[in-house]
């Protein structure tokens, strides 16, 4: 099946113009059930987070929101009976009307639009995304191809507050992975990073339901470096 590849890969979150990290924690508060999410994404990556989402006992998915009728998020949710399902009429901006009142958590799954303020005001504890680098390293739309691209030998995942900054919200959780030798962005992506954002979403979303709260630890900018858009597909030397 077609993955569409290449917007995968490049699927750091789009989160406001560049500014300081956001790191205070969400208010611990009485969890309630169930805990109701939107979902901010598009292609298979999304579609796979709903999927997951969906088999969370105490979670509901009260609203999705896609870049087009036919992206495989807004034809997952209207399949699976979703009673909200927005499709963007501007790609770079997800306003308030996209998302009911009354949510408790957004989630983005490889979103480029920016989630406004507006619609993070609609959800209790505001929203969080998956990036797939150890943030703060790898800010950016590129993030696997440029972890490629560097040499890392060691790779990961981060689940991070939607806020002011491109990449530097609060970090929720993360995770890592090696970095196999002649491995591509796309076999790293496909093999690792793909399903270490879907694990790593499913548990910050059951943290919430159960503890009414998100975890939220600062990014240390000293260690922050970027990874802009690629023009080609970057593939490690095999030595």
């Amino acid at each position: 099946a077609d993955l569409g590849f290449q917007d995968e890969l490049q699927s750091g979150t789009a989160q406001h113009e560049p500014g300081p990290a956001a790191a205070t924690p969400s208010p611990l508060e009485e969890p309630t059930l169930p805990l109701k999410v939107a979902l901010i994404g598009s292609r298979f990556f999304a579609a796979s987070v709903l999927d997951a989402l969906r088999q969370e006992s105490g979670v509901t998915i009260a609203a999705v929101a896609a870049p087009a009728e036919d992206d495989r998020l807004a034809l997952a949710a209207r399949k699976a009976g979703v009673p909200q399902v927005h499709v963007l009429a501007n790609p770079k901006i997800v306003p308030a009307e996209a998302v009911p009142e009354g949510l408790d958590l957004i989630v983005a799954a490889h979103t480029h639009a920016r989630v406004s303020n507006e619609a993070l005001a609609r959800a209790r504890l505001g929203g969080v995304g998956y990036h797939p680098s150890l943030l703060p390293r790898h800010r950016g739309i590129a993030a696997v191809e440029w972890t490629v691209l560097a040499g890392d030998p060691i790779a990961g995942g981060s689940v991070y507050h939607l806020a002011d900054g491109w990449d530097a919200g609060a970090l929720a959780a993360q995770d890592w992975c090696f970095v196999a030798r002649g491995e591509g962005a796309r076999e790293l992506w496909e093999r690792a990073l793909a399903p270490m954002g879907l694990k790593l979403l499913a548990q910050v979303v059951r943290h919430a339901r159960d503890q009414g709260s998100l975890p939220a630890h600062t990014q240390d900018t000293r260690f922050a470096t970027r990874a802009p858009m690629l023009r080609k597909t970057v593939q490690l030397a095999d030595e």
